[in-house]
């Protein structure tokens, strides 16, 4: 075979390839349905912890976060040191300000505040949380 015809012949099968690949990056990433299914979210975030982390707080105070690209309120758990909390959420249009009150029972430890959002799919579910001392 002569030259010309072999760099034709290679220069065609590189350019699938490059399309074939390119297709691949573009299209890779979408859940079944395209862009616009209810399968597409954005990671929820979970910030501005207050008292901040290992800041001392007493029994049965007042802690909050807030809580940003959470489609519904009741995707979000708080437990503290494993015991479930219940809490307040507020919806302050552009956020969630989610507060909640540290257990009585707790005294004289160091416990996590653990955040849980349980939006069914885990690209869109997150979990965080801090550490709080517990005074007397």
């Amino acid at each position: 075979m002569n030259k010309p015809s072999l760099l034709a012949i290679f220069f065609t099968a590189f350019f699938f390839n490059v399309n074939a690949a390119n297709a691949a990056e573009h299209h890779s990433g979408h859940g079944g349905g395209g862009g616009g299914s209810e399968n597409s979210c954005i990671k929820p975030r979970l910030d501005k912890f207050f008292p901040p982390h290992l800041e001392t707080a007493a029994p049965g105070s007042t802690f909050s976060f807030m809580a940003f690209n959470i489609a519904k309120p009741e995707q979000i758990s708080v437990t503290v040191k494993t015991i479930p909390v219940k809490v307040t959420i507020e919806d302050k249009e552009s956020f969630l300000l989610v507060k909640g009150t540290l257990p009585e029972s707790l005294n004289n430890t160091v416990a996590r505040v653990d955040i849980k959002v349980d939006a069914g799919s885990s690209r869109c579910s997150a979990e965080d949380g801090w550490l709080v001392k517990i005074s007397d």
